[in-house]
């Protein structure tokens, strides 16, 4: 096995740069001049970047991570590059079963398409990181053999209490390098730790946030190899990212923090590193990180729950957000295009995207914000988009044999679209057409018991035909008769001739347009509404 990538099958061909001396006595200021100066190359450096996603199977897709999956995916299509989906499940512990299968499908769902992945394969592969354990152990046998990693045996009972007491005497709590000169071997329960500079410091660069300035004394010795053979997300990572040819590497501002030691990996192989960029952290309506289990939080309100619950894909998805509004306002959370344009379809924020356009300011999560995403982008769908896309809501609330027919199902989704922010508003904002009979507000009472009521709900009848349904225009005629009759009789306003016919109708004053309602509703379920309505 060969961890040296493979140039000519992707056109990529990772730099090289000195092996740093990591050794003990090493007193000089970080080795990181050539990588440094690696990272700092331009994005036009490289012809055909190569993204990738690299999430972990552990639970429910939240946006935080689709937001990161859409900017690696944005800046791979924009530049002609490639997007790699690889599923990091080395901490077996902590994997949901199916979580996979749900990420990729949200992922689909958000119009996220990747050129290689564990599904569709590559030159690559295989793209799950259990998968390729022999890389890992490869990699850390390197690492050992140049000194630049060492076996520890402490045991997790000496680890906390090496941690208690550093916390107790005001230190940062980190590992001792107990093991570091000891010169152990492979053994039962003996994890592999990578030996950081002791001195010096190491200066990295972030795309976005520029550069930052690390002191070694601060590092620590990590674990890169567990005692079950598994590895840590830091050796995993560093080697999986040069193996796969990944030129860009965008991904959660959390991970900032460890920069210095990935660079670090890189240098000790002798890998160029990629081009970094750390994604603005998003946070809620009280500017902090939102949670994946928001339940948890003390005091938490039921206010807060059902807002941070949509930051759940599954909740967005069950109640009828429409992928391309959830896309549109992500790329807004933490992007902007330089101008005043803010809605985009997929391929119009592709030729927008641009890197240097990420902020690193942290974003909120708005929900009414998301809201009127939706409603625009509930506006642009035709008549035909609509009712595929409303009709399953509508089936899913109502056994009705009318949802078959398209004509009567895409007026009635029509006649509700301005009432609705989502698709899952469906049934409720339809719910006069299904049921017989219909619940009357207290605003419709009163409507019901206003001078108008019995008089207009009379005439009504009368001049409704003994079966079947009026046209949209026979509805407008009949309606504006109405309205026409009673003015010049009484001079009743539009609004007091129409506000008792709707609560009778429909149980409230609010709603579609009163026509569309006539015309949907057949004439035998309108005359027994009013026969209930009449005094």
């Amino acid at each position: 096995m060969n961890l040296d990538f493979p140039c000519s099958a992707l056109e990529f061909i990772p730099g090289r740069v000195k092996l740093p001396d990591l050794s003990d006595s090493h007193t000089a200021e970080a080795p990181m001049t050539a990588p440094d100066q690696n990272v700092k190359r331009k994005t036009q450096d490289v012809s055909s970047p190569r993204l990738r996603f690299a999430p972990s199977p552990t639970g429910i897709t939240h946006l935080g991570n689709l937001r990161t999956a859409l900017f690696n995916w944005l800046y791979a299509r924009q530049q002609g590059g490639q997007f790699i989906l690889r599923i990091e499940d080395t901490d077996q512990e902590r994997r949901v079963p199916g979580a996979v299968e749900r990420l990729m499908d949200d992922m689909r769902w958000l119009g996220l398409d990747w050129d290689e992945g564990p599904d569709v394969g590559g030159p690559v592969g295989p793209y799950v990181q259990s998968e390729r354990l022999a890389h890992y152990r490869e990699g850390a046998a390197r690492l050992l053999e140049s000194g630049a990693a060492y076996y520890c045996d402490c045991t997790p009972q000496r680890l906390a209490r090496l941690r208690e007491e550093q916390l107790a005497r005001g230190e940062m709590p980190r590992y001792d390098r107990h093991c570091r000169a000891r010169g152990l071997g492979p053994g039962p329960g003996r994890v592999i730790r990578f030996k950081t500079p002791l001195e010096g410091r190491t200066t990295v660069t972030d795309l976005v946030r520029g550069e930052s300035t690390f002191d070694n004394r601060q590092l620590s010795d990590p674990v890169i190899m567990k005692s079950d053979g598994f590895p840590t997300y830091h050796l995993a990572n560093v080697i999986d990212d040069h193996l796969m040819g990944i030129t860009h590497v965008l991904r959660g501002d959390e991970w900032l923090s460890s920069l210095p030691l990935h660079v670090l990996l890189y240098a000790a192989f002798g890998w160029q590193p990629p081009i970094f960029v750390h994604l603005p952290l998003i946070v809620d309506m009280h500017g902090r990180k939102l949670k994946k289990r928001p339940e948890e939080l003390p005091d938490v309100t039921a206010e807060y729950l059902a807002y941070a619950r949509l930051f759940r894909v599954e909740t967005l998805r069950e109640r009828g957000y429409l992928p391309e509004a959830v896309l549109n306002y992500l790329a807004l959370l933490g992007w902007n295009p330089g101008t005043e344009q803010e809605l985009f379809t997929p391929q119009e924020l592709i030729a927008a995207f641009r890197l240097e356009r990420i902020s690193p300011a942290p974003a909120k999560f708005d929900a009414d914000r998301l809201n009127w995403f939706n409603r625009q982008h509930l506006a642009r769908l035709d008549e035909a988009a609509l009712l595929a896309r409303g009709r399953p809501f509508l089936q899913a609330a109502y056994d009705d044999p009318r949802l078959e027919d398209d004509g009567w199902t895409a007026a009635l989704i029509a006649a509700a679209r301005e009432e609705i922010t989502t698709l899952g508003d469906l049934p409720a904002a339809t719910a006069w057409a299904f049921h017989d009979p219909v619940q009357l507000d207290d605003e419709a009472w009163q409507a019901l018991r206003s001078d108008p009521a019995a008089p207009v709900l009379a005439a009504f009848r009368e001049a409704l035909p003994e079966a079947g349904r009026l046209t949209l225009e026979e509805a407008n005629d009949l309606l504006r008769g109405l309205m026409r009759r009673f003015r010049k009789a009484h001079g009743w306003s539009g609004r007091q001739v129409l506000f008792p016919l709707r609560a009778a109708l429909t149980g409230t004053v609010h709603g579609p347009h009163m026509a569309a309602i006539v015309a949907l509703l057949d004439a035998e379920t309108m005359r027994r509404r009013l026969d209930r309505a009449l005094p």
